[in-house]
């Protein structure tokens, strides 16, 4: 089992809104924390972010810096 998973939002076959509701309904792994990642940052996309059950965001580029720092508090709460 991953300890987290990084999810694109756009990606091929399924995409980020799809898997998220699958493994937040699977028992087994819905506690693991998710960032998602994204390119596309709207207006009101965050609040819909963690409506969906991500844990945090990150928009692209990424900064690994940021994202070391994420993982680090995301992991540290679980």
């Amino acid at each position: 089992m991953p300890d987290l998973i990084l999810m694109d939002i756009h990606m091929p076959v399924m995409d980020g809104w799809e898997a998220i509701q699958i493994i937040r309904a699977t028992e087994s792994i819905k506690h693991i924390p998710i960032i998602c990642l994204t390119a596309h940052f709207l207006q009101g996309f965050k609040e819909k972010i963690f409506a969906a059950g991500f844990d945090d965001i990150l928009v692209k580029p990424i900064i690994p810096k940021e994202l070391f720092k994420k993982i680090n508090v995301l992991l540290s709460n679980s």
